[in-house]
């Protein structure tokens, strides 16, 4: 029952990890540049994402711009674009997977197949959050480097966004539920080995009542 409560409690952690993994994909809040310059009633407020470059306009007006060119793009936007998606698949992966291998569900069959689909399941999470990690430090290493760059104007330096923390969150969220998955399932298969199941043993006269029986049936 414990196991049970605690790959539900890691099967919602990893759901929490795929919806923050997919708004952190799409927001356009990776990069923050605000310019509120003489006047704050003409303030600016630039955000740019892996697909889209947004402007807000302190007079409520906001439009974005698509990045259709992907070899024009830094390298670390190309990478975070791939990863990031590889980590929404993975994720997405492992919710189905789980779904069919944890013990509270009557999906997967036996248990021995249940475990094997949870262990995967398991694997998956921890690849996606590996692979959504990765994007978020490379991305965060730019923009610091950036800002502490004395040759670029301040007009061009930016501050981590909302979709930066979104993915380190996600990416902590689905590595836990990983880690829960695959060690619940190793805990089974440890006690397997340790604890292996018991065989009958018949005593020598009861073998013999049974072989008399036997005999007896057949005369």
């Amino acid at each position: 029952m414990a196991s049970a409560s605690l790959q539900f409690f890691a099967f919602i952690l990893a759901l929490f990890g795929v919806f923050g993994d997919i708004a952190a994909t799409l927001l356009p809040h990776w990069k923050v540049n605000a310019d509120v310059g003489s006047n704050i009633i003409t303030a600016i407020t630039q955000m740019q994402g892996l697909w889209m470059d947004c402007t807000w306009y302190s007079t409520g007006m906001f439009s974005c711009t698509l990045k259709y060119s992907i070899l024009s793009l830094p390298v670390y936007i190309q990478a975070a674009r791939t990863t990031m998606v590889l980590s929404c698949i993975l994720s997405a992966f492992g919710i189905c997977i789980t779904t069919v291998g944890m013990k509270c569900t009557r999906l997967g069959g036996d248990t021995d197949s249940k475990n094997n689909a949870c262990f995967a399941g398991g694997i998956c999470f921890i690849l996606a959050g590996i692979f959504g990690l990765v994007p978020t430090c490379w991305y965060t290493r730019e923009i610091i480097s950036n800002f502490l760059d004395q040759t670029i104007p301040e007009s061009s330096k930016h501050e981590p966004g909302g979709a930066v923390y979104t993915g380190f969150i996600s990416a902590g969220l689905l590595l836990i539920a990983g880690v829960i998955f695959c060690s619940s399932c190793f805990r089974r298969q440890q006690g397997a080995w340790i604890y292996p199941p018991k065989q009958h043993h018949f005593s020598s006269t009861e073998q013999e009542s049974n072989a008399g029986y036997s005999l007896k049936d057949y005369v």
